[in-house]
């Protein structure tokens, strides 16, 4: 049987040898010694009962030995569950529901007595020294990806260890031309904030195949962080991204290294886009991708603004039917993938309304493909916010805000947001006698579904205008 993931990993750590692989706080992580590091965290692991199929929630900062545990869970073929920072107690301990094991680099973590694993007490077991084999079968499922929560607890996609090992990243002959043009600039790439991101990883993965090192940065305080790690190249959100273009318009830094920043998860603006250029130069790559199904799509810095590229992977457009739509017409974005999720843990209602018949993935977002098979969004089938790349639903949010007491009626929309990229615009019919305020509801939202999902803005209207079919009009709402 062919090795699963992350056989791949372990190889191309073994040939790298004495080459940097990881800078973290001044320290250089050479690929023989981050390998090690695998070894190590396997074998405390194994000691510790893990065994294939167990889940194991990783509650990590960004480092080369919280890489490691990611990569040591994966060896033994556990199912794996990043925990994020910034989760209420209710989402947390949602994501931590079917774990059998976690590991922590913090110094203090919450549990059942005998479920905690220090990072720290792992890294301490002996180093055999022998190269691991990866115990994973192609349909085990090998790691939870969470959506944001926005629905009031996270949903899981699960990905199996098949998907792992047929995703591009390790594999440079697979790489579509965009990608690769993108790996030949991760000389030097930021990582920053989880490791639990599915973004983070694929990027990681894809410089380490590239020949590239992993460079932490926390904060990651831009435009700085370029300069003081002479990074190449780094994720960032559509928000980050014009506060970086403002910055350098106000007091420019010395960009010299950057050669690329991968936008991904909320729509670009070409207006924004070309403006990017303008000031930081050809380095922008605008991604399109979900949860669901990895990436789909992306725009190397020479695509004409607004495009995504030319997909790699299997997409149709259809209409509401489920029906193919003629060239160029807009439709409902179907997509299937490699990598691909195979469905949502413990949902199979929710399985069965996004992932179709014949693997194919809705991804609930509007778009069309031109005559040179490039793909161009248009809009979305879902009431939903992005903020900071991360989907919120409307839907919680106005229940949340419907349970106020102060409130009779709750309705929100996505507004433009320099921070954040779209933040929330509540639109609240008072209840009799009183006055909602914007901080109250903030409060009641952030408690119950996140900080990310509570309003920023608050306007107060006597009745909500409706569509002609009877349903409120969203649209009137945005526009004022």
């Amino acid at each position: 049987m062919t090795e699963q993931f992350p056989g791949d990993l372990l190889d191309l750590l073994e040939a790298a040898g004495d080459r940097p692989v990881f800078e973290h706080t001044g320290r250089s992580v050479t690929g023989a010694q981050l390998l090690a590091s695998v070894r190590r965290v396997t074998a405390g692991l194994r000691e510790r009962g893990v065994r294939r199929g167990d889940g194991v929630a990783l509650l990590l900062g960004v480092s080369p030995e919280a890489f490691a545990a990611v990569i040591a869970a994966h060896v033994l073929g556990a199912r794996v569950v990043g925990v994020r920072p910034g989760l209420t107690e209710r989402q947390r301990a949602h994501l931590l529901r079917d774990v059998d094991h976690r590991v922590t680099d913090q110094v203090r973590d919450s549990g059942p007595p005998g479920a905690v694993l220090p990072l720290g007490d792992l890294l301490s077991a002996p180093d055999d020294g022998l190269r691991p084999r990866a115990e994973g079968r192609p349909g085990d499922v090998a790691r939870l990806l969470h959506t944001s929560g926005s629905t009031g607890l996270p949903k899981a996609c699960a990905q199996t260890y098949g998907a792992m090992t047929a995703a591009w990243a390790l594999r440079p002959a697979a790489w579509p031309p965009a990608v690769r043009e993108l790996a030949a600039r991760l000389d030097r790439f930021l990582v920053f904030g989880t490791l639990a991101s599915q973004v983070m990883m694929e990027y990681g993965l894809l410089t380490l195949a590239a020949g590239g090192t992993l460079v932490t940065a926390e904060p990651p305080a831009f435009p700085d962080a370029f300069v003081t790690h002479r990074a190449t190249a780094s994720v960032i959100t559509v928000a980050r991204l014009r506060k970086l273009v403002a910055s350098q318009r106000d007091a420019p830094v010395d960009l010299g290294s950057l050669r690329a920043l991968m936008v991904s998860g909320s729509p670009l603006e070409p207006r924004a886009l070309t403006e990017a250029a303008e000031v930081l130069g050809p380095v922008v790559f605008h991604g399109y991708g979900q949860t669901e199904t990895g990436m789909i799509s992306m725009a190397t810095p020479d695509a004409e603004p607004g495009s995504l590229g030319v997909p790699p992977v299997e997409l149709e457009v259809r209409d509401g039917t489920g029906g193919p739509v003629p060239p160029g017409a807009e439709g409902e974005l179907y997509a299937r993938t490699a990598a691909q999720a195979v469905g949502y843990w413990r949902e199979p209602a929710l399985t069965a309304e996004v992932f179709t018949g014949g693997g194919w993935v809705r991804t609930r977002d509007l778009g069309r493909i031109d005559a040179e098979g490039r793909l161009w969004l248009t809009g979305r089938t879902r009431d939903v916010i992005i903020v900071n790349a991360n989907v919120h639903y409307a839907g919680p949010v106005e229940q949340a805000l419907a349970a106020h007491p102060s409130v009779a009626e709750a309705y929100v929309v996505a507004v433009p947001d320099e921070d954040t990229g779209e933040a929330v615009h509540a639109f609240v019919v008072p209840a009799p006698g009183h006055v909602p305020a914007l901080g109250a509801l903030r409060a009641a939202v952030a408690e119950r579904l996140g900080e990310a999902s509570a309003p920023t803005r608050l306007t107060l209207i006597e009745e909500v205008p409706l569509t002609p079919t009877g349903k409120p009009d969203k649209r009137r709402l945005a526009a004022g």
